[in-house]
């Protein structure tokens, strides 16, 4: 009823498939042009000066009304990708799902998407999909109106124009925001179907802005899971990457288990959440991911898979160990089972996986604080998010606080003062070395005789 309210006032018609917008002022919408990238609104002028029709759109005009400064700036246009890139010097087209222009600008790189249409049934309107109703491939061009209500969410579909600093709104995405309310543009098990990453952005988006999913477009969620097994690993990967640095992961990552979505997904984080450890472990790294999310800190995917799956390596290192097999022999061995079970879901490039494996591997090796190791360590390329990974250890009561304290004086002691932390190598060390020597000795001495 509220929303409706406010939709009247602000000259919305209720109406799903809305062809004439509301169109908003400044007073209405309270967007000031100076908050727009000054390369997206030149993208956005240059078009418009060539006779095309070009707004700044989606979620950078979501978030601004959200209070939220966005990552990118996107703009949309009624130009083909062809006409796009004859407008700009510095533009290619890419995509083959959907083919965007990407226009250089300055030292900014800005995301030019045409007019979606609708999917007809022949002829090139005709959109790819699989047996599960996906799209697979859709270049179907067509107006504003259709454009909008190709949109997932009602708050994606709105449209800047900085030259008239109005906003074109044809599903009610502003009374909405101002509604807390996240609301699926048309049928939510048809859209779901078009694309199952879009249960996975629901989730996001309604943590990220603090909105409440409509029960419409939730209902069909925890049914409906099992699309996302159809989703291409690449794209998971790039939804989940986006949901763990979007500043809200402690809030999305329950979300997604209140919702059902974490079976297939992440199918490690029931294991980890059951164990009182591990889930003080996550929540420590998320905690600390969102902080430095909203300082505007640099954020590593390895470092944010490695604390994920942490403890389910742990458990299985624990277990081969109990089984007889030496420690480190046992702990590359549990590190590259947990790999593999999260690599059939998720396509975790090679360099990812690689920076995982280090923070992992760097563990045991904290425990070496004597002698030249100790300095191996320190001088690792991965010391820095392997020690911060150790001090999250540590905080949540899986290692003692000597062992954190320790390195972080290490680390911050002068040569000299570093050389008098060093520890005494123990005895069986001593002797363990002795024997290698001896046999290198040896072996150099039967090469000669050979």
């Amino acid at each position: 009823m509220i929303r409706k309210l406010i939709s009247r006032v602000l000259g919305h018609k209720d109406s799903a498939t809305n062809d004439q917008p509301a169109i908003l002022g400044v007073a209405q919408h309270g967007l000031e042009r100076d908050h727009i990238s000054r390369a997206s609104q030149r993208t956005v002028q240059i078009l418009q000066e060539n006779g095309y029709q070009a707004y700044i759109v989606g979620g950078a005009v979501r978030d601004l009304l959200a209070g939220l400064k966005p990552k990118d700036f996107d703009v949309a246009t009624d130009a083909t990708p062809e006409q796009v890139r004859s407008c700009f010097r510095r533009s290619r087209i890419i995509g083959r799902r959907f083919q965007i222009v990407h226009v250089g600008m300055g030292n900014e790189t800005i995301e030019v998407t045409t007019f979606r249409g609708h999917h007809g049934e022949q002829g090139d309107a005709r959109a790819h999909i699989d047996d599960q109703g996906r799209v697979l491939r859709d270049n179907v061009f067509g107006s504003q109106a259709e454009d909008a209500a190709r949109r997932d969410f009602t708050v994606n579909a709105l449209y800047y124009d900085p030259t008239a600093e109005t906003i074109v709104d044809y599903h009610h995405g502003v009374a909405d925001l101002q509604q807390k309310t996240l609301r699926m543009i048309g049928d939510p098990r048809t859209r779901y179907r078009e694309d199952p990453v879009r249960m996975l952005r629901a989730v996001r988006l309604a943590a990220k802005l603090g909105l409440s999913i409509d029960p419409e477009a939730r209902r069909p969620i925890r049914e409906m899971s099992e699309l996302i097994e159809n989703v291409p690993p690449s794209r998971l990967l790039d939804e989940m990457l986006k949901l763990l640095t979007s500043g809200h992961a402690v809030r999305c990552l329950a979300q997604l288990r209140e919702e059902g979505l974490h079976h297939g997904l992440l199918p490690l984080l029931d294991v980890i959440f059951d164990q009182p450890l591990g889930e003080r472990f996550v929540t420590l790294a998320l905690e600390t991911t969102d902080r430095r999310v909203r300082e505007g800190r640099h954020i590593s995917p390895g470092f944010l898979f490695a604390t994920l799956l942490w403890h389910e390596v742990l458990s299985k290192w624990q277990q081969f160990e109990a089984n007889g097999e030496p420690s480190i022999p046992a702990l590359f061995r549990a590190m590259d089972e947990v790999v593999d079970v999260q690599a059939e879901k998720l396509a975790i490039t090679r360099r990812i996986v690689g920076d995982i494996k280090e923070i992992w591997a760097l563990q045991p090796r904290f425990a070496q604080r004597g002698g030249k190791r100790a300095y191996g360590v320190l001088q690792h390329p991965r010391f820095r998010a392997a020690y911060d990974f150790l001090l999250l250890r540590v905080e949540s009561g899986e290692l003692e606080p000597e062992v954190g304290e320790w390195w972080t004086a290490f680390l911050h002691a002068s040569d000299d003062e570093r050389a008098a932390m060093l520890l005494p190598p123990s005895a069986g060390a001593t002797r363990k070395r002795r024997r290698r020597r001896r046999s290198a000795a040896a072996d150099t001495q039967n090469g000669g005789d050979e």
